[in-house]
Parts: C-alpha cells; sequence; structure tokens
C-alpha cells in the first residue's frame, strides 16, 4: 500500500471514529424512554426526599406548571393524541362536569342519571410522567438525562373513593419537534 492510500484510510477511518453521535465520548442510550416519577410519597416512614418533593418546591412547581398551561404562556398537549390544546381547556381540567348512573334505593330500582360537577385539586397532582433521551459518557460512565417532555398526573378515584390509578393531564415538551416526532 503506498503512502497516499494509508493516509487517505487514516483519515476516513479517524472521520468514522470521531462522528458518533452526539460527541467524540458521548452514546445515546435511547432517544426516548418513558417513566412515571412519584413526587408525592404515599410513604410516611421513607425519608422526605425518597420518592418526593417537598411540599413548598412542589406546589411551586406545580403551580407554575398549571399556571403557566392556564395562560398560555406554556404550550399544553394533549395527554393522549397529542394535538396541541387551548389554556382555556387546560382550566377546564380541573372543573369537570360528568354524568353518572345510579339507581333508585327502593323497588323498581330504575336506574337514573345524575350530574355530578367536581373541583380537581392541584394537590391530587402526584406524580410527573417524563420522556427523556438518555446519553453515557463512554470513559466515566455519567449518564446525561436530557427532559424531552413531562405530564402532571392525579390520583383517580372510583365512586367509593378507592384509588383507580393515576390519570395523565396534559403534555409540555421542551425540545423543537415535539409531539410531531411522536405523532409519527
Amino acid at each position: 500500500m503506498n503512502l497516499t492510500v494509508k493516509y487517505l484510510f487514516l483519515v476516513f477511518l479517524t472521520g468514522i471514529v470521531s462522528c458518533s453521535r452526539p460527541g467524540n465520548d458521548k452514546w445515546i442510550i435511547t432517544d426516548r424512554i418513558q417513566y412515571d416519577v412519584i413526587i408525592k410519597s404515599p410513604d410516611v416512614t421513607l425519608d422526605w426526599w425518597v420518592q418526593n418533593i417537598e411540599g413548598r418546591d412542589r406546589e411551586i412547581f406545580i403551580n407554575t406548571l398549571i399556571e403557566g398551561a392556564a395562560n398560555g404562556k406554556i404550550k399544553a398537549y394533549d395527554a393522549f393524541s397529542f394535538s396541541l390544546i387551548t389554556p382555556e381547556a387546560v382550566s377546564k381540567i380541573f372543573h369537570r362536569t360528568d354524568t353518572i348512573s345510579l339507581f333508585q334505593k327502593y323497588p323498581p330500582y330504575e336506574a337514573y342519571d345524575s350530574v355530578v360537577q367536581k373541583t380537581l385539586s392541584r394537590q391530587e397532582i402526584t406524580r410527573m410522567r417524563f420522556l427523556e433521551e438518555w446519553l453515557q459518557n463512554k470513559k466515566t460512565l455519567e449518564i446525561q438525562k436530557n427532559v424531552i417532555g413531562y405530564c402532571p398526573m392525579m390520583q383517580s378515584f372510583d365512586q367509593e373513593g378507592n384509588l383507580r390509578g393515576y390519570m395523565p393531564l396534559f403534555w409540555v415538551f421542551t425540545r423543537d419537534g415535539y409531539p410531531e416526532i411522536l405523532k409519527k
């Protein structure tokens, strides 16, 4: 092999090695990972910081998020369709009108509908769903997590007051191109 070919091969190999995403010493573990985080621990026996954001800080965080989305300073997206929703729609999340079916107490036990109006409390937001990108430094093994979006989640109870699960309210995205990337 002549010197020119060796040089070109070396330049080509250097280019390939140095072009790993997103930098020379980092690689992407995953472009997207989604998971829920408890931000208000139901277990009082745990240390205050385990699965918990301290009360005042949690209140400021949630109020800033809700008020920003409700006044249009923050773009909010539907939790399921990822469609942009209006500030009015965000406000309505906390003021619900539902129709439930009930039965008469006495024979013939006929069914009837009842309209129930409920105002949801921001204190019922006890989880946050995150969408993130994870990177790792090849040399130090340090992991970097970049938040792409997050979604507050509220406790959901049945008619008897039993916890049914957690209801996602809306998404906020921090990266350009989202949520369109998720719709594809």
